[in-house]
């Protein structure tokens, strides 16, 4: 303990415990949620980018106080701007395209949120800290939902799936479609027989979820679709 008396300050270690604390404590929260939502960073990821950033934002403010003495010029925003910009290709990790469908922008998001809690904590920024992860259910838990209720173009036309009968095509089709966060209504089926093999031709209109084009995407590659189209109006793609 003498070794160290001259190099820490005791007196401030309790709160530095207490800033890192809650900045894995407010993370964890944000990660619990996107765990729920079964996304690919859940909690301990959230917590552990929560807990990194808090700790290089104290380095950052307090590492280097001790440098005043041989006037050397600190500069604390340096560390910050290099956790904002890290914390950048981790995000990056989770995000991924199929078909020119993008997911996983959220959880990167709530990522680079948790980043940015972990600083305000390690800076003793307690209450926009607390007020930011308070915002972030907000965004999910109220403003996701009403979103879904804001009408986009072409999600009342109707899209026509062909498929092979027989083969639970029709089910795989509605777990995607619901997969895809889609209200689906099925509005008619027509049973056609095509060089020997039964065909079934089902209309149906999807409610909230990503754009019209890329559900018909998704849609078109699920085994057994044999053409997905858009029964209305061509210029509602």
């Amino acid at each position: 303990m003498e070794l160290f008396a001259g190099l820490v300050d005791w007196s401030k270690v309790p709160l530095q415990f207490g800033l890192v604390g809650l900045a894995f404590f407010l993370c964890s929260l944000i990660g619990m949620e996107r765990q729920f939502q079964h996304k690919s960073a859940g909690i301990r990821t959230h917590a552990l980018v929560g807990l990194g950033s808090s700790v290089f934002t104290l380095i950052s403010v307090e590492g280097f106080v001790g440098l005043a003495e041989y006037h050397v010029t600190r500069d604390p925003s340096r560390i910050s701007a290099q956790i904002v910009s890290g914390i950048g290709f981790l995000g990056a990790g989770v995000i991924f395209v199929n078909r020119d469908v993008v997911r996983g922008l959220t959880t990167a998001a709530s990522i680079w949120l948790a980043a940015a809690i972990g600083m305000a904590c390690g800076a003793g920024l307690l209450p926009l800290a607390m007020f930011a992860t308070v915002l972030h259910f907000v965004a999910v838990l109220v403003i996701a939902p009403l979103a879904r209720l804001i009408p986009r173009a072409g999600e009342r036309s109707t899209v026509a799936v062909t498929y092979e009968d027989g083969r639970g095509v029709l089910r795989q089709v509605l777990a995607e479609a619901a997969a895809l966060g889609c209200e689906t209504t099925l509005s008619s089926t027509k049973t056609a027989t095509t060089d020997g093999t039964r065909m079934v031709r089902a209309e149906m209109r999807f409610r909230s979820g990503p754009a019209l084009r890329d559900v018909m995407a998704q849609l078109a590659d699920v085994p057994g679709v044999v053409g997905v189209e858009l029964a209305g109006r061509n210029d509602e793609l």
